[in-house]
């Protein structure tokens, strides 16, 4: 299959070539995928679904143009190079494009185990569905149920281009996940419980999801507002993910070569306290965002971004790296239908020395935020507002739920202002353990 994969792109880069392209680059992206969801025993959707699909990227000097396919006859590819040639010889001149030199590219493939070789069937997805949501609806006070979903996916990526790389690798994806409500009426609180893998052992139980979902919508009962203060935040570990995500667009070298990030001034700067280390591994075994090379054909190493608090380095591809005149970082995404854009891997914040119980444990009053609502987050100017609920910090304990609070601040002083907890687990591609963050408003009545 792989060699199929590669002698196909390696003819397409080649039809390219003779029809006058200088160079070109090619993706094949071959997927299998199951999911199944039900609610309230009862199976509501079922799907399984295969694709084949692939991109050519063509170079005629500095023009570039992109298409892609679903159709890998013959005819067809010949028709995608005739088009891609065709836009490259008109549109506007990009002087950043271009393939990686064949000094650049990955000579070594690394294994990381990203791939379950085992396929998941639609009754193992229908049994882990079942017993995650009669676990759940189990829990007392749990009312009803918005149902459990799980699902499987293995893909294969293909890429090869005419300065010599040509490599593949596969993945796999297992997931489950269920939200119920509890409470009757206008009184109703929903909450969920989710996991994911790549390899269906290191799921966890389906009756732990649906038990943890079950408890977590009933915590969530009875919730009350707050008047607006400036109070520590501290952030489960599922919401506080998202600081992760900001800082990673803000320091995507794509935003910073345009100059719409509030970092773009900060490399070498001191950000964070000095215990804080962030790290994206695309190494990482059996990590949900690992690959052995990125969407340029360069090799995947792990990078510090943040390190002793000070940021180290920028996201980078070749085209964000030759605008700000630095190294790519092998950070490229590539889809098959779009250039390549930095992104991360796996991207975590290395877990503190204390529990999150002694973390916050010091707080006379406080906000603990178990879930953010909105995208009110401004990266170019650095402003941050979300909504938010979660429960009240009274006296170093969590002591009652609260909803409708909006939580604001600046990203530059939270990032300035934030400490980490001990229980970093690795749950999706991005992680943090819980983290507090000193002095954000809290708004409510």
């Amino acid at each position: 299959m792989a060699g199929d994969s590669l002698d196909l792109l390696n003819d397409l880069i080649q039809a390219a070539r003779r029809a006058g392209a200088d160079a070109a680059d090619a993706v094949l992206i071959d997927g299998t995928s199951v999911s199944l969801a039900q609610r309230l025993g009862v199976p509501e959707r079922l799907e399984r679904s295969e694709s084949t699909d692939v991109g050519l990227r063509v170079l005629i000097g500095r023009r570039q143009a992109i298409v892609s396919s679903s159709d890998t006859r013959r005819p067809a590819l010949d028709e995608l190079v005739e088009r891609a040639v065709a836009m490259a010889a008109t549109v506007p001149e990009d002087p950043y494009c271009g393939l990686a030199g064949p000094d650049q590219i990955a000579t070594h493939v690394p294994e990381i185990d990203i791939c379950d070789p085992r396929a998941i069937d639609a009754e193992t997805l229908k049994d882990w569905s079942r017993r995650a949501e009669e676990a759940a609806r189990a829990v007392p006070g749990v009312t009803n149920s918005e149902g459990a979903e799980a699902s499987w996916s293995q893909t294969r990526v293909a890429l090869a281009a005419t300065n010599g790389f040509a490599e593949t690798y596969a993945r796999s994806n297992v997931s489950l996940g269920v939200s119920v409500l509890a409470g009757e009426g206008t009184a109703m609180e929903r909450d969920y419980e989710f996991t994911s893998a790549v390899y269906a052992e290191d799921l966890d139980a389906p009756e732990s999801v649906g038990t943890s979902a079950g408890e977590k919508a009933v915590k969530r009962l009875k919730p009350r507002k707050m008047p607006t203060v400036r109070v520590p935040v501290v952030y489960d570990p599922r919401a506080g993910r998202s600081l992760l995500s900001h800082l990673a667009g803000a320091v995507n070298g794509a935003a910073v070569a345009r100059g719409t990030t509030f970092l773009r001034k900060s490399l070498d700067a001191k950000l964070f306290p000095d215990a804080i280390r962030i790290v994206d591994d695309p190494r990482r075994k059996r990590g949900l965002g690992s690959r052995p090379f990125d969407g340029e054909g360069l090799s995947a190493e792990r990078l510090n971004i943040v390190d002793g608090g000070v940021l180290k380095t920028w996201l980078l591809d070749l085209r964000s790296a030759r605008q700000l005149g630095l190294t790519s970082t092998g950070r490229a995404a590539r889809g098959i239908s779009s250039p390549p854009s930095p992104s991360t891997t796996n991207l975590y914040l290395e877990a503190g020395t204390v529990s999150p119980e002694a973390l916050y444990g010091d707080v006379k009053s406080g906000f603990y935020v178990t879930e953010l609502i909105g995208m009110g987050v401004n990266t170019v100017t650095g402003d941050y507002s979300r909504g938010a609920s979660g429960f009240w910090i009274e006296d170093g304990a969590l002591a009652f739920p609260v909803s409708e609070i909006t939580i604001a601040g600046d990203l530059k002083e939270m990032f300035a202002n934030l400490s980490a907890a001990d229980d970093l687990v690795f749950r999706y591609a991005t992680n943090t353990p819980t983290v507090r963050i000193e002095g954000m408003t809290v708004a409510g009545q």
